[in-house]
């Protein structure tokens, strides 16, 4: 029996720091998935074994502290061979690597029949990392706390997201570096949620200029070039342009697929990294 998994990328329509309590950063986020994937195939297997498309992520893979996690906390004795077909480009602010543990806790949870709950497996997920809990649900949620607090919300109209992969440097511990750079003074309250949140509710899409990122703050002044390819952005014609997660993915939106599709391909002519995906609702 083989059993293969999608694991889609994520885009924060909101992402706000409320402050810091024993060393967490407390956040309250709107976090949309999309339709960006990447692909896991798992098998039964004695033990854990991991192959990576990307052999340069094999090493401390967070699939890998997934499986192992889960099979010591439901007291599993099986195993599982599985494999990653990476899609989404990594360490750029788009979540891939959380979506692929979380498809890994849910996968494995299904394979070595562990009937373990939604809320058991979002307790282990956030044992992995704080966008790790979103992933268990998908589609779009309000997030939490450190992560650990996913209200799924309803699916708005589809969107089209265009996103840009700046061609910089991979950088160590770059989430990490990007928390300890921001001040008391880029807190806030929690108000740019709460303002999104009553047309959320409704299922309606959130509007440009209510979209906000901490982040943008300050990650222009840690990426090299980021402004320049954020210029180079507008100038094919995107309007509206916000910050993937902790970057450098930039990233607008269009509720034309058509719109969205053409600004995709005059970026693509420029030999620039770039994608379109739509908004992925839950369960689909």
């Amino acid at each position: 029996m083989m059993l293969t998994s999608y694991a889609p990328a994520k885009i924060n329509l909101v992402l706000e720091v409320l402050g810091e309590c024993d060393d967490y950063h407390q956040i309250s986020s709107i976090v949309q998935a999309i339709e960006l994937c990447d692909v896991l195939n798992f098998q039964p297997n004695k033990e854990i074994s991991f192959k990576c498309s990307e052999t340069s992520l094999e090493s401390g893979n967070l699939v890998i502290k997934a499986a192992e996690l889960l099979k010591e906390t439901a007291s599993c004795r099986k195993g599982a061979q599985i494999e990653l077909y990476k899609h989404i480009p990594w360490g750029v602010g788009l979540g891939g690597g959380s979506s692929d543990a979380a498809a890994t806790l849910l996968a494995l949870n299904e394979l070595w029949k562990l009937k373990l709950s939604t809320p058991e497996l979002v307790q282990i997920a956030s044992k992995l990392g704080s966008d790790v809990p979103f992933f268990i649900y998908g589609g779009t949620a309000l997030v939490e706390g450190i992560g650990e607090k996913v209200t799924p919300l309803p699916s708005p109209p589809p969107i089209w997201f265009v996103l840009l992969v700046p061609p910089l440097p991979k950088i160590k511990d770059k989430t990490k570096q990007l928390y300890n750079n921001l001040a008391i003074s880029h807190f806030t309250k929690g108000q740019f949620v709460r303002t999104v949140l009553p047309s959320l509710m409704q299922g309606k899409a959130i509007a440009p200029p209510l979209m906000f990122n901490v982040f943008e703050k300050v990650a222009f002044d840690f990426f090299p070039q980021l402004s320049e390819y954020r210029r180079t952005f507008e100038e094919a014609g995107a309007s509206s342009i916000h910050l993937a997660g902790s970057g450098p993915c930039l990233f607008t939106f269009s509720l034309e697929e058509e719109k969205a599709n053409k600004l995709y391909l005059r970026l693509r002519k420029q030999g620039l990294e770039c994608y379109v995906a739509s908004s992925l609702p839950k369960d689909s």
